[in-house]
């Protein structure tokens, strides 16, 4: 039986595919909005253009965040790099592109921001997505820094990453707790567990807790739901709105 992995020290607010309730998702926009809160660490998702670059973008068709028809499988990035990504969200934003892995990064390192980068493989792109997205941000990440937290709702996403970077972090994502949870757990050897808010049970967190794993809950934006789960031991909330979640802090 292998060790169980390292905990890791997570904030107790992160910033959801930014700060997705106060700049458009997943853009350098929201990166900047989420070190301006002073937030330390932020969430965004990253997938692969149809040419295999690493972008920030969550779901698989183009339309909701940009307008455009298409899928981002099927999108080369020299489409996808004059998309606009801002001006669904609010014109101030109109402009705002979908950004690569690369300008992100840049970004991170300028505001002082760790990431917790969530490998959004498309279908049948699990390891390349991660085979593409790590090694250029170890190639990317300061050696000392800190380095990235890697999560997905995908195994062999995760496995592929601990098999690339075997001493960054790592972190399952699901909705719904499978009954293997541990077992998954220690394979993957994860830092951590990111679960549902719904699903933050207080003895379940004790559990995951004596598993060797901290535990986050996605994606909380009240501030009752956040005292709740504070209580129950919860290390991280992951939100798309801090401000509420902030007040709930202060009066735990």
């Amino acid at each position: 039986m292998t060790a169980p992995p390292e905990r890791i020290a997570l904030p107790r607010i992160m910033g959801h595919r930014g700060v997705a309730a106060l700049a458009p998702e997943n853009t350098l926009a929201g990166l900047r909005s989420a070190a301006r809160l002073g937030l330390s660490w932020v969430e965004f998702d990253v997938m692969l253009t149809r040419d295999a670059v690493p972008v920030l973008f969550h779901d698989k068709t183009l339309r909701r965040t940009t307008g455009r028809p298409g899928r981002m499988a099927e999108t080369d990035y020299a489409a996808v790099k004059d998309l606009d990504a801002g001006a669904w969200f609010h014109p101030d934003f109109a402009g705002a592109g979908v950004p690569s892995l690369e300008q992100a990064v840049e970004v991170l390192l300028a505001e002082g921001l760790r990431p917790n980068v969530e490998i959004k493989p498309t279908p049948g792109r699990d390891v390349e997505t991660v085979e593409r997205a790590v090694p250029l941000l170890r190639a990317l990440w300061p050696a000392d820094r800190p380095p990235p937290l890697l999560s997905s709702y995908s195994v062999m996403s995760v496995a592929a990453a601990r098999a690339l970077a075997p001493d960054w972090p790592r972190a399952l994502v699901v909705d719904t707790v499978p009954a293997d949870w541990r077992a998954r757990l220690e394979a993957l050897g994860c830092a951590c567990f990111h679960i549902h808010h719904l699903r933050g049970r207080e003895k379940l967190v004790r559990e995951i807790h004596r598993a060797g794993c901290a535990v986050s809950c996605f994606t909380v934006n009240r501030k009752r739901r956040a005292q709740a789960l504070l209580d129950r031991g919860v290390d991280c909330l992951i939100t798309d709105d801090p401000g509420p979640l902030e007040v709930a802090l202060q009066e735990a």
